[in-house]
């Protein structure tokens, strides 16, 4: 059986985050839930802040799917070029777009469903837009809590899927609006991959990881 923190643990560890940091937010730059879509899209293997920079000038000129359309993707590419992957990238937004605007009436969808039948938009991306947009209590799993919440004990799993069926499972309901943001933040900037803060974890007495370390 996996070594799983027990529910009052998990309740423990959550109340924590809240008095620390009670209502956090999303690290990307947004101002409507199409400029979030995009940004979400955008940072599939990029770093917040590096699609931060690239998303304030191209939203100065382009903020909608019309205006993005416009661009076209060679116009649009100038603006994401610094991003990781801003050619596969960039035919997905235009993509997007289109199918928002043939689909949608421009408007972002606000189901599951409909928003992952849209060009590079996954199940992960989806939960982001629901949550961050909406408030909906969706669990989008990436790199950094598939890494940290087995290894904390808040959930099983090796993957995405599994972890975050796990957490929903899991995690209380008064909680869940934020989760999600406290476990990225937890995970980006003290549960690091290497050399993690442990010294400084607010919830290192609970952590798992800490109890195998201390019976090797």
């Amino acid at each position: 059986m996996p070594n799983l923190l027990s529910s009052r643990q998990i309740t423990e560890v959550f109340t924590r985050f809240k008095a620390q940091n009670e209502n956090p937010k999303s690290e990307l730059h947004w101002t409507s839930p199409f400029t979030l879509l995009v940004a979400v899209v955008l940072s599939a293997q990029a770093t917040d802040k590096s699609v931060n920079l690239a998303t304030e000038e191209l939203y100065k000129v382009a903020d909608s799917p019309e205006k993005i359309l416009a661009l076209g993707e060679d116009g649009l590419i100038p603006y994401i070029k610094s991003i990781g992957l801003y050619k596969s990238k960039a035919k997905h937004v235009i993509g997007l777009c289109e199918k928002l605007l043939a689909d949608f009436d421009g408007q972002v969808p606000r189901s599951r469903e409909d928003l992952m039948s849209l060009p590079g938009v996954g199940r992960k991306t989806a939960n982001v837009v629901l949550n961050v947009v909406w408030g909906e209590h969706t669990m989008p799993v990436d790199t950094h809590l598939l890494r940290i919440c087995p290894k904390i004990g808040l959930a099983e799993g090796s993957t995405p899927e599994a972890v975050e069926k796990s957490l929903m499972e899991r995690i209380p309901d008064e909680f869940m609006e934020h989760a999600h943001h406290w476990l990225i933040l937890h995970g980006r900037y003290v549960c690091t991959a290497r050399s993690p803060k442990c010294e400084n974890c607010l919830i290192n007495d609970l952590c798992k990881h800490n109890d195998e370390k201390v019976l090797n």
